[in-house]
């Protein structure tokens, strides 16, 4: 293979773990936002619990109520941006993983071009050097 193919190809392969590392944290922080969501809805569910009966609770719970439903709010709008760029970074592996799969394409292409080309030379030179022996011992 030429120096070129192995070089775009090694370039190529270097974009797609660059890409593949990027959505890796980009799917960790998603996880990461959604495992906040659980533990507010966890935290809001032991709160509304230990709550129960307690009327002295009640003013309480109307406040803690209100915090939690921004805290959950802000975090969704967290996942939500965080699918948004997770989609943008499939996109752009997938583009670079196709990409790669032409680079290898053309090198296996070119590749076998020439090795053709050997061959036809090979048997050029063959045909000469039979030619020239039928010539020299036909005298």
């Amino acid at each position: 293979m030429t120096k070129w193919a192995d070089s775009l190809i090694r370039i190529s392969n270097h974009e797609v773990e660059t890409l593949q590392k990027r959505l890796a944290d980009i799917v960790e922080r998603r996880q990461t936002a959604e495992m906040k969501v659980a533990a507010l809805d966890a935290e809001s569910e032991a709160e509304a619990m230990q709550a129960q009966g307690d009327v002295e609770a009640g003013w309480y719970m109307i406040g803690f109520r209100q915090g939690s439903k921004i805290r959950r709010d802000q975090a969704l709008l967290e996942i939500d941006q965080i699918l948004i760029e997770e989609a943008g970074a499939r996109d752009a592996l997938s583009l670079a993983f196709e990409n790669l799969k032409k680079y290898e394409h053309v090198a296996e292409a070119a590749k076998v071009a020439k090795a053709k080309l050997a061959g036809k030379l090979e048997t050029a030179a063959l045909d000469e050097l039979g030619l020239r022996r039928m010539v020299v011992g036909g005298r």
